[in-house]
C-alpha cells in the first residue's frame, strides 16, 4: 500500500497531486464534455493512463508544493484532454459530440482557467459567509440540496417567482463580491 506521506515516494507523490487537482481536472473534463457523468468516466481513464506515464512527468521543484502541483496539472490535463478525445470518437452514438477542433480550443482555454478555480471557490465561500443566516440558508438549499425550486417555494412556503426573484439578488450580489475579492488579491 502506498503511504501518501512519503515525499519521496512518486506513487505517494501521484496520488497526493491527483487528489489535490481532481476537483480541477473533473472542471476541466466536464466543460470539455458538457456532462458530468461523462467526465468522471474520462477522468477515470484519465488517472490510469497519468499513473502508468507518471515517471514521465517532469514538474517543478519538488520543494515548491505550488509550483509541481501546477505542472501536474498542465500535464494531466493534456493526458485528460486526450482521454476526452478518445472518448468523443468512441461515444458517436452522443447527441452532443465537439468536433476535434472546438474540444482543442476548449482545452487551451480551460487550462488557463485551472490555477483560478481554487482562488474562485474561496472567493465565493468568503461572500456566502457574509451574507445574513437566512440568505446563506436559501442558497445552501437552492444549490446544495437535491429537488427543484418549485419544490423548495413549497417547502418554504414561499411562492417559486418570490424565491427566483431573491435567488437572483443573491447571485448578482454573490458575483459582485467575489469579483471584487478576486480583484483584491
Amino acid at each position: 500500500m502506498t503511504d501518501a506521506s512519503d515525499p519521496n515516494d512518486p506513487h505517494a507523490e501521484f496520488v497526493r497531486l491527483l487528489n489535490a487537482g481532481h476537483r480541477r481536472l473533473l472542471g476541466y473534463l466536464v466543460s470539455l464534455l458538457g456532462n458530468r457523468h461523462d467526465a468522471e468516466d474520462v477522468l477515470q481513464r484519465a488517472s490510469v493512463a497519468m499513473w502508468r506515464r507518471f515517471e514521465t512527468f517532469e514538474g517543478g521543484s519538488a520543494d515548491r508544493a505550488e509550483e509541481r502541483l501546477a505542472s501536474f496539472l498542465a500535464w494531466a490535463s493534456t493526458v485528460a484532454f486526450y482521454e476526452a478525445k478518445n472518448f468523443q470518437r468512441a461515444a458517436a452514438r452522443s447527441r452532443l459530440r465537439f468536433s476535434d477542433e472546438l474540444l482543442q480550443t476548449l482545452a487551451e482555454e480551460r487550462v488557463a482557467d485551472l490555477a483560478q478555480v481554487d482562488a474562485r471557490h474561496e472567493a465565493l465561500e468568503h461572500c456566502i459567509r457574509k451574507l445574513d443566516e437566512p440568505a446563506q440558508r436559501l442558497v445552501e438549499a437552492a444549490y446544495l440540496e437535491e429537488g427543484s425550486l418549485t419544490a423548495l417555494a413549497e417547502k418554504l412556503g414561499r411562492a417559486p417567482q418570490t424565491l427566483y426573484n431573491k435567488l437572483n439578488l443573491l447571485r448578482r450580489a454573490l458575483a459582485d463580491c467575489v469579483t471584487k475579492r478576486l480583484a483584491e488579491s
